[in-house]
């Protein structure tokens, strides 16, 4: 019995060339390395420059995407953006890629579930897929967080960046096994009730502004590792595997200790763990992706190899998806 799979067929990123190192945060605001590094991992983030906006971002990891799975984008009948941050309120910062790509057929929309925006864009994708409704999708997840922080928040303006990364899917037969190519299983879930634990204070329809980030820290690392390892547990379940089949663990990128617990909860071995956290900071929505392709681009991950990933964000959201390279 054959299956429809979403074959990942090449990978991108792109992070703003500005880099905002804990040192020069320790001259703006009452923290230091130590302690940034201490409770997150994170050493540096990147930052968007002046009139770099979202959709620039996408753009080039599109780009890089597409040169990587050497394809034209004339080929490409769908994509799906992942962000928090567009470039306004409409219409969908997809559709600013879309055409940048020179692209005037098939669908793009964007896609909102925060940090958790590119595992729920990979799986809306992979549905729309497996159905033959498209052929090919850009799933990409973009962001601009350092225009919705408060930079006298030290429990927050340290923790983010801007980037964005993307990949190509393509629709291809598979045998229907655990062993095909492509994504095996997604798993979605949210619950509104944790709205408060991190959210942003504005928006068009109830303050009329952007606002600000707002997190309850300790709220959010104490749900975090549960909701994390019971959507991953879900994913081994519908496709029979277990920890030990996993080839490489790409988590979403918020804090290495969210990151280094789950993995030893899930018995995942420390080497398999593909860490961007201290060079990106916490990109939302772009940080599976922009990992995936350091990743790949240093020879790690290759065809073949089994991928697990995952993410939390606001809502909160958190999913998880299970592929083979």
């Amino acid at each position: 019995m054959t299956a429809t799979r979403s074959v990942v067929l090449g990978c991108g990123s792109y992070l703003p060339q500005q880099i905002l190192t804990n040192a020069e945060l320790a001259a703006r605001i009452d923290t230091s390395d130590e302690w940034i590094v201490q409770r997150t991992g994170i050493r540096q983030r990147h930052i968007a420059a002046e009139g770099e906006f979202t959709s620039h971002l996408a753009i080039n990891a599109a780009r890089a995407a597409l040169a990587d799975a050497g394809i034209d984008a004339q080929s490409i009948d769908l994509i799906v953006l992942g962000t928090s941050t567009p470039d306004h309120t409409f219409p969908a910062t997809a559709v600013a890629v879309q055409a940048a790509l020179g692209i005037n057929h098939g669908a793009a929309f964007d896609l909102q579930a925060v940090c958790s925006g590119f595992i729920f864009a990979l799986a809306t994708a992979d549905n729309f897929l497996r159905t033959g409704a498209f052929k090919r999708a850009l799933v990409i997840g973009a962001e601009t967080f350092s225009r919705i922080l408060d930079w006298n928040d030290r429990g927050t303006c340290v923790l983010f960046g801007d980037g964005a990364g993307a990949v190509v899917l393509e629709a291809q037969p598979q045998p229907g096994e655990a062993s095909d190519r492509g994504i095996l299983t997604t798993h979605l879930r949210s619950d509104g009730r944790h709205k408060s634990k991190l959210y942003v204070d504005g928006g068009p329809s109830s303050t009329r502004t952007v606002g600000y980030l707002r997190m309850e820290g300790r709220e959010v690392f104490k749900h975090a590792v549960g909701m994390i390892t019971d959507v991953i547990y879900d994913a081994f379940k519908a496709t029979g595997t277990t920890a030990e089949d996993i080839d490489w663990f790409v988590p979403h990128q918020a804090n290495k200790r969210i990151i280094d617990a789950s993995a030893h909860k899930l018995h995942i071995a420390p080497q398999k763990v593909v860490l961007t956290v201290d060079l990106h900071g916490n990109t939302s929505a772009a940080s599976i992706p922009l990992a995936l392709a350091v990743a790949v681009k240093d020879g790690r991950v290759k065809k073949g190899d089994l991928v697990l990933l995952e993410a939390m964000g606001g809502g909160f959201t958190w999913g998880s998806a299970l592929l083979r390279w």
